[in-house]
């Protein structure tokens, strides 16, 4: 438990005053973030506005995991791994994010770029776990062995790219209102510490024994985005940019595959299963009758058009999202017990 404090504590301070930090020198040197003309009329005026603040989301997790692992020197290869993706996601998205602010446009890397990018982490990360980890290669849902689909190491390798290329998506897709993604992946992270920590109490039943090292990845994340936060709730003061988004999503993909709960990620993650899905309908609406769905997508652009405030879509978008998470913890719960947990 002192190593879930600690990670969260620490994660928390450094990202916070790392944001402020960020904040100062990237205004001072007049760094901003571009805004796309295919954005509702009201953010225009955040044209100019610090960006990549995942920088501090990143660092914030880093130390926080960092230190907490040096109170009782236990590392583990899933934790390391796990981190070593975040950061290097983040890498990816900090390329993208420069580009945008030193050219003064707001297309970074190109997409070839960017996936070429990513893939190259996620690859990095699959092959790794699977040499250094005894990672379960099935298709789960809360536990290892519960649907029985062991589909091998190369097939588990190919399903792991796809998990993480999927959510790196949603939550760059995600990051559109000023805190909704950092609140939003804040909610889930603090889920995933419920999951690492109870997979650690009850690590015969579940066949994982760096339970608490995935908890404390969760925490560490969770406190890095609750220090961003502070300066990124609206009106905010910087934006994380493709560093941040692409570092959570990264975590999120991590977390779920090192603790086989691949599955119940869309659940507790729903508001970012809904983010890509709305994009996905209208693409396929538009172009194949020339009509849109939604106003606008994401859809949280849909509800600004239809006259919600800023503000009243970040707030029920989060609680959607504590919905769906405690949703999750439950049908995790239901699962332990249905195993044989606590009989």
């Amino acid at each position: 438990m002192i190593r879930l404090l600690l990670a969260a504590g620490i994660a928390t301070i450094i990202s916070g005053v790392g944001t402020k930090l960020l904040i100062l020198w990237l205004s001072k040197r007049r760094i901003g973030q571009p805004i796309h003309e295919d954005v509702p009329e009201g953010h225009l005026v955040k044209a100019g506005t610090p960006t990549m603040g995942g920088i501090a989301i990143v660092a914030g997790a880093i130390i926080g995991y960092g230190i907490s692992n040096l109170y009782d020197g236990v590392f583990t290869w899933t934790g390391l791994l796990t981190v070593a993706a975040i950061a290097g996601a983040g890498f990816v998205g900090f390329l993208d994010d420069w580009i945008k602010v030193s050219q003064e446009r707001n297309l970074g890397l190109s997409r070839r770029a960017k996936t070429f990018g990513l893939l190259a982490v996620a690859v990095a990360f699959t092959a790794l776990m699977l040499l250094k980890t005894n990672v379960h290669t099935t298709i789960s849902f809360a536990q290892w062995a519960d649907l029985g689909w062991n589909i091998s190491k190369v097939g588990w390798a190919i399903w792991a790219i796809l998990i993480i290329y999927g959510a790196t998506n949603a939550v760059n897709l995600t990051d559109g209102l000023d805190g909704l993604a950092a609140g939003s992946a804040g909610i889930v992270f603090a889920g995933y510490v419920i999951i690492g920590y109870w997979i650690f109490r009850y690590s015969g039943l579940y066949g994982i024994n760096v339970g608490l090292d995935l908890a404390v990845v969760a925490a560490a994340m969770m406190g890095a985005c609750a220090g961003f936060l502070w300066w990124n709730a609206a009106p905010a003061q910087i934006f994380m940019g493709d560093t941040g988004s692409l570092a959570i999503g990264m975590a999120l993909a991590a977390l779920a595959l090192s603790s086989s709960t691949v599955l119940l990620l869309p659940i507790l993650g729903l508001l970012f299963v809904i983010e890509t899905v709305s994009v996905m309908l209208q693409v396929v609406s538009f172009k194949t009758t020339g009509r849109r769905i939604f106003r606008m997508a994401p859809i949280h652009h849909h509800f600004e058009l239809v006259g919600w405030p800023e503000t009243t879509v970040i707030v029920r978008f989060w609680m959607l999202t504590a919905a769906c998470t405690a949703l999750g913890l439950g049908l995790f719960y239901r699962e332990f017990i249905r195993s044989g947990g606590l009989g």
